[in-house]
């Protein structure tokens, strides 16, 4: 029996459990959404692509599966590249399932094809982000093509994958028994753990370190191995800090937990790093800004300090710090086996009272530190003050996103985050435009969760077309825009090295200068809240949450930058030995 591929397709991903879609429609991938129309599987219009891959990417780190993107061929491609490349470097799982020229009409240059360096290649645009990319040129490749990118989208080190798909090809028949066959086949693969010897040796040597401590990174959550990472922490009573992707991985309330590292870690958890005898890393690369641009004055110290490191992917170990002992594995397996080692080693565990006063001791002193910005009544807000109250009104298990800015780095330092895996912010890439469409993704995963967007008003204003998809689907996200009227980062970095703003403040006839985004959203049919002095900032936000539909905020906030005892080595390119960062402007 023969069948049409685009409706091969649909059931394929029917059988596969995909629930979700995210696109936009093009002539060339009209076919599938034709074949979508009596699915099971809802498509997620969005109005830009962009908006797509990044609304899949937040779906994916929250399902922890594949997502779906439908693409449209050329711009349709290189508008939702910027999203496929921040899903690839955070390592999320994503399938691009993409339109492209018809077979007959290689070489002819057809309507909106990339052709200036090779015909019918547009592929190969995703070939430096993708794990790998296809172009389908016969019909009864398509079945085996589409099962090999979702198992390599899912295992190892995750990450997206490209499907170029000819448009003849989708309304081309194929033979349903090429289908049929692939249901023989497993869809997860089994993970690779370790040892137990190796587990012993390990333990061992965390039992026998002075000051041992553990590093986690995204991993932890992309191998959904938080609560096996919480068991070894609390039985062997070794401190926590983590990398920006890994924050939540332990609660922020744990006694244990430390805090973000780097460049926006404060001093008390870079010295503890530095401390270290032994750092056991779990999932992480030692990205720049999470290791202070690698100089050991500032954060990690390797060696004397000695490392040892687990990841599922193997070129991270040793790349940025010599490794005493590395291992490939999955951390929810390996985890698994070294709680089980471990409480065979010492069974009635370790202990380290001393350790969580001094840590609670710390935590204090930060919090009277934020303090006074925290109370002051001052509007435009303080930005301290925004994310202190967002935090009392947001249930524990509330998912938020953010962009890049103070909605990230000020997140990342001070906003407590209480369960594993419910923050979604851009680590590799630092993507502005990522939060707001990130938070749809998010929202359609977790109907029942109170899902919040942290982002600046340069980040939003990039992509508010969200408001049309969350007006259409009814997808009840809560945006806080975080307005200073500027790219505010950049701008206090500027400012600070150069002596000026151009290009990074947003003016009119020299007056700051903002559209006014409660209306944009009202006009999208979303409810939109201009907020007008401090004192109206909380009650609108609880009024959102309970409204359960899209609103807007849009709060006007001061640009007074994030405080740092971290280290960035783009200062010393800007300003040699003067030990300069940013500055509020």
């Amino acid at each position: 029996m023969k069948d049409l591929i685009s409706h091969q397709l649909v059931k394929y991903l029917e059988d596969r459990g995909v629930e979700h879609i995210f696109g936009l429609c093009g002539h060339t991938n009209i076919a599938v959404l034709t074949a979508l129309e009596k699915s099971t599987i809802k498509f997620i219009n969005v109005r830009h692509e962009q908006i797509s891959a990044h609304a899949a990417d937040g779906y994916a780190r929250v399902t922890k599966k594949a997502s779906v993107v439908l693409s449209h061929l050329g711009p349709g491609l290189t508008n939702a590249a910027t999203g496929v490349a921040n899903a690839a470097l955070d390592s999320i799982p994503m399938v691009v399932i993409a339109g492209d020229v018809p077979t007959h009409y290689y070489g002819k240059h057809p309507h909106q094809e990339v052709n200036l360096h090779a015909d019918a290649s547009q592929y190969e645009i995703y070939r430096p982000f993708v794990k790998r990319a296809w172009r389908v040129d016969r019909p009864d490749l398509f079945p085996e093509i589409i099962e090999k990118a979702f198992l390599l989208a899912e295992s190892g080190n995750p990450g997206p994958v490209l499907v170029s798909v000819p448009m003849d090809i989708f309304s081309k028949e194929v033979d349903v028994s090429l289908f049929e066959r692939l249901k023989h086949n497993t869809k997860t693969l089994q993970k690779p753990s370790i040892d137990d010897l190796t587990a012993k040796t390990i333990i061992q040597k965390l039992i026998d370190a002075k000051n041992p401590l553990f590093y986690v990174g995204g991993g932890i959550m992309l191998a959904d191995a938080a609560e096996e990472l919480r068991e070894l922490v609390d039985h062997l009573s070794i401190p926590i800090a983590h990398s920006l992707m890994g924050k939540g991985a332990v609660s922020d309330d744990h006694p244990l937990t430390l805090g973000m590292t780097g460049f926006w870690g404060t001093k008390f958890i870079n010295d503890k790093c530095k401390e270290a005898d032994y750092i056991f890393a779990l999932g992480t690369r030692f990205a720049e800004a999470d290791s202070s641009s690698w100089e050991s004055e500032y954060t990690f110290n390797f060696p004397p300090t000695k490392l040892i490191h687990i990841d599922i992917d193997p070129s991270e170990i040793g790349r940025n710090y010599p490794a005493e002992i590395g291992v490939v594995a999955d951390l929810k397996q390996a985890l698994t086996v070294l709680n089980r080692v471990a409480k065979e080693m010492i069974p009635e565990g370790l202990y380290n009272e001393e350790l969580k006063k001094e840590i609670a001791t710390y935590r204090k002193e930060f919090k009277a530190s934020n303090e006074p910005f925290i109370q002051d009544d001052v509007f435009p807000m303080q930005p301290q003050r925004i994310l202190e109250e967002v935090r009392q009104v947001l249930p524990k298990d509330a998912y938020i996103t953010t962009d890049v800015g103070w909605n990230k780095n000020g997140v990342g330092q001070q906003f407590p985050i209480y369960e594993a895996g419910s923050i979604l912010t851009p680590g590799g890439f630092a993507t502005m435009g990522f939060g707001a469409p990130a938070a749809l993704g998010a929202k359609v995963a977790l109907p029942d969760k109170v899902v919040v967007s942290l982002v600046g008003d340069g980040g939003f204003g990039q992509n508010p077309a969200v408001l049309a998809t969350a007006a259409e689907e009814n997808i009840p996200v809560i945006w806080i825009i975080m307005n200073n009227y500027a790219f505010g980062t950049i701008a206090g970095l500027q400012k600070a090295h150069f002596g000026t703003t151009l290009g990074t403040l947003f003016e009119r006839d020299g007056e700051a200068y903002s559209p006014d985004y409660a209306s944009i959203a009202k006009a999208y049919g979303v409810e939109g809240i201009k907020i007008q002095s401090a004192q109206e900032f909380k009650p609108a936000l609880e009024q959102a949450i309970a409204s359960n539909k899209p609103v807007v905020i849009d709060v006007a906030m001061l640009n007074n930058p994030v405080p740092t005892a971290g280290h960035w080595n783009i200062m010393d390119i800007y300003s040699p030995n003067k030990k300069v960062h940013h500055v509020s402007v």
